[in-house]
């Protein structure tokens, strides 16, 4: 695990009453959900149930360079993906969507979530004669998709007997060679909502910004456990799994995954940041001349601090925007301390003034400590650290990559003893109890806050280690081929 908390993935779909620029369409939307995944991207093509597809290692627009959009084929339907894989590891073969050809037809895939029984469905499979070609429990997905498909009437139907099979965290986008599916989890841990354009298509995504990428009118979120059908015959909603789980949507997808202009669920994602600064205010007060966020997710919870505190709201830190995930430093000098490239303090706004630094979270402290450091160099008089959400002392199985207790600091260290590693003057956390006030007020529920208070709202996974379908020889896998 790095020092920073990385995104959950992002998926996309589109279909159209008619043929038309689905591809152009598919890049914008994975385009505004590039937050979400920087590891890899993907689109596949339908068209008339011929499918076509690109998918590689980068950035949206490194991966999609004008000559692929070029070559890529139109239809009346596609599906994109942007990915930070928290289950298998980050070659080209666990880039999606994933794509199935089966006797039933087609389908293309995209998972957006983490299955907590994915490692007892894959050995299943795998008994009975089923070949993985990917580490991703995407795959596993589809391979029990598949399988329903066997005896179910329709796609539709696959997907619904798959639900109850599959447990954990899943909001997918499902492709077949005349629909296309939004599915999402029981306890709908994960976003997804759709809309419409004026031409009539419609627009399935993570995210309301991705909508609006694509002149989409928002219609609605789906709900926990719904699947939604878009055909020719038009919408169809299947609720068999909705109210068969209490709904549990991530808090962190509110304090850092989702984009700040993103409506999740009808809470605004600007606004829960705001709240949160608001009672990290209330509960942390000091003495400062400013507050500064941390680019990107830190802003918003930044101005709120500043607003409930009186304290003037500065411009801290300057992100330069155009580095991707391909940017190498040159030599080891300059790799040892990169942060300075991505993320530079603007020294008249801290120069000789004690500082309110606002962030969404601490993994390590490693980062933490370059931005004080960072700051005092700059001539901040004094740095006081305020964190957005409240200490991280568990892990996550339900798509954050969070997995082991002996990396977080604050499982190791107290406050005071983490403000003297990360060299702060102070700390303060967002408590737990007003976690709440994000969404609305203190008696809104409905969130799943597993990783600050070991409160899992599912079963838990026997190994839930990121690379736990990447087998050696010596440990039992492959020795008849030895």
């Amino acid at each position: 695990m790095s020092s920073n908390l990385h995104e959950e993935c992002g998926v996309f779909g589109i279909f159209a009453p008619e043929r038309t620029a689905v591809v152009s369409t598919a890049y914008y939307g994975l385009y505004a959900l590039q937050h979400r995944g920087q590891e890899s991207c993907g689109i596949v093509i339908n068209d008339d149930g011929l499918f076509s597809f690109y998918k590689d290692l980068g950035l949206v627009s490194e991966v999609f360079t004008a000559p692929v959009l070029a070559h890529l084929p139109e239809g009346n339907m596609a599906v994109g993906h942007v990915r930070y894989g928290t289950t298998g590891g980050n070659g080209r073969e666990n880039c999606q969507p994933m794509v199935v050809n089966h006797i039933k037809g087609r389908m293309a895939l995209a998972h957006n979530g983490n299955l907590v029984n994915s490692g007892e469905l894959r050995r299943a499979l795998e008994l009975q004669g089923s070949i993985f070609h990917t580490s991703s429990d995407t795959e596993v997905i589809s391979y029990v998709i598949t399988k329903e498909r066997l005896t179910a009437p329709s796609i539709e139907q696959a997907v619904n007997q798959a639900m109850f099979l599959i447990k954990g965290a899943y909001s997918m986008v499902v492709m077949s060679p005349s629909k296309l599916l939004a599915v999402r989890d029981e306890n709908g841990f994960r976003p997804l909502c759709y809309g419409q354009r004026e031409d009539g298509a419609y627009v399935v995504a993570s995210e309301t910004c991705a909508l609006e990428a694509v002149n989409a009118r928002f219609i609605r979120d789906l709900d926990p456990g719904e699947i939604v059908v878009f055909s020719k015959d038009g919408v169809q909603s299947i609720r068999d799994h909705c109210g068969k789980a209490e709904k549990k949507t991530c808090i962190f997808e509110y304090i850092y995954f989702a984009r700040s202009d993103s409506v999740m669920d009808g809470i605004s994602v600007h606004e829960a940041r705001v709240r949160a600064g608001e009672r990290l205010a209330l509960r942390h007060p000091i003495q400062a001349d400013v507050v500064i966020g941390v680019p990107d997710s830190g802003l918003d919870a930044a101005l709120g601090y500043a607003r409930a505190s009186g304290i003037p709201y500065g411009v801290g830190f300057i992100k330069n925007k155009y580095i991707g995930r391909t940017f190498i430093a040159p030599g080891q000098s300059e790799r040892e301390d990169l942060v300075r490239i991505k993320l530079n303090p603007v020294a008249s706004v801290v120069r000789g003034k004690k500082v309110v630094v606002v962030d969404d979270s601490i993994v390590r402290g490693t980062t933490s400590a370059r931005f004080v450091r960072l700051l005092r160099e700059a001539g901040a008089a004094q740095v006081h650290m305020r964190i957005s959400a409240p200490p991280f002392l568990n892990p996550c199985y339900y798509g954050t990559d969070i997995d082991s207790r002996e990396n977080l600091i604050a499982c190791r260290h107290t406050v005071e003893e983490t403000a003297a590693i990360i060299g702060a003057d102070s700390l303060g956390y967002l408590p737990v109890e007003d976690l709440p006030w994000l969404l609305g007020g203190e008696t809104c529920a409905g969130f799943c806050d597993a990783c600050f208070t070991n409160n899992y709202p599912t079963m838990i996974p026997k190994n839930s280690a990121k690379s736990r379908f990447e087998y050696k020889i010596s440990e039992g896998r492959g020795a008849d081929d030895a």
